[in-house]
């Protein structure tokens, strides 16, 4: 029998990696469950997620699309486990996945490499490529994803000798006729935070890693969310924690915050 959610909430994030790319003995790398009303979205599926998944106490029937930012392994690292753990758990729903375009045939390569071709797993995976601030509906809820400068510098370094791979990154605004939430991912500068702010979100979930924290604090107040929540946090920063969060307090003011941990569950 499945287990109950873990609350009733109806706009709910559950935190099954809240961590950066290194390596970490306290933090899973980044996976994110969204819950609006009836609608469930997994954003990102970083190593170790399939059992912070399991936790939670969610149906695997329940899921209705995955959304993969971008293709860093702390993103995607845990994508075949998942998958195999829908197969084990005897899902039978279509699953739309979304991610940047180049990224879909190497998803699909490297399932049919791990022994989960199509044939096998007895549920169907709909491949569909992201395209940025074109809005698309999951259930009862819209997400527009945004292309930011994340992989840039890579892509400049990159692409003319591996044309096939997926230099884009993205992040998310995902809303109900309730509530929105708006998902960073990761970020090459606050120019990529400006379409996610301009939303309004009730939640702003943003990382803390590539850029300074006064230009992400200054972005905050010009345009205000209704909360933020700090994930992807630098590890140097969490060497003390009291002193990020007295930083963000001065820089912040009355908007409020938090520093995620890994399996919070955060109604909004």
């Amino acid at each position: 029998m499945t287990s109950p959610p873990p609350t009733s909430a109806e706009h709910q994030l559950n935190c099954l990696g809240v961590g950066e790319g290194w390596p970490s003995g306290s933090r899973r790398p980044a996976s994110f469950l969204y819950r609006l009303g009836e609608t469930r979205l997994l954003v990102d599926c970083g190593d170790g997620m399939s059992s912070a998944f399991k936790a939670t106490g969610w149906d695997y029937e329940s899921l209705d699309a995955v959304l993969l930012s971008h293709m860093h392994s702390d993103h995607v690292g845990g994508f075949s486990m998942f998958v195999q753990s829908l197969w084990l758990n005897r899902r039978r729903r279509s699953l739309p996945v979304y991610a940047p375009a180049r990224a879909l045939p190497a998803l699909q390569a490297w399932l049919e490499a791990t022994l989960l071709p199509p044939g096998l797993i007895g549920f169907e995976l709909q491949w569909r490529p992201l395209v940025s601030h074109e809005p698309f509906t999951v259930g009862g809820v819209t997400v527009v994803a945004h292309q930011g400068t994340h992989l840039d510098s890579l892509r400049r370094s990159f692409e003319a000798q591996h044309p096939n791979t997926a230099f884009d990154s993205y992040s998310f605004v995902i809303s109900d006729s309730r509530r929105s939430v708006a998902h960073t991912a990761d970020v090459g500068g606050v120019i990529d935070l400006q379409p996610l702010l301009a939303a309004r979100p009730n939640l702003f979930v943003s990382e803390l890693s590539h850029v300074e924290i006064e230009a992400i604090t200054d972005a905050i107040h010009k345009t205000p969310p209704g909360r933020v929540v700090f994930v992807h946090i630098a590890r140097d920063y969490l060497l003390d924690v009291p002193r990020l969060e007295q930083r963000l307090r001065e820089q912040l003011g009355d908007i409020p915050f938090s520093l995620a941990r890994d399996d919070d569950a955060i109604a909004f």
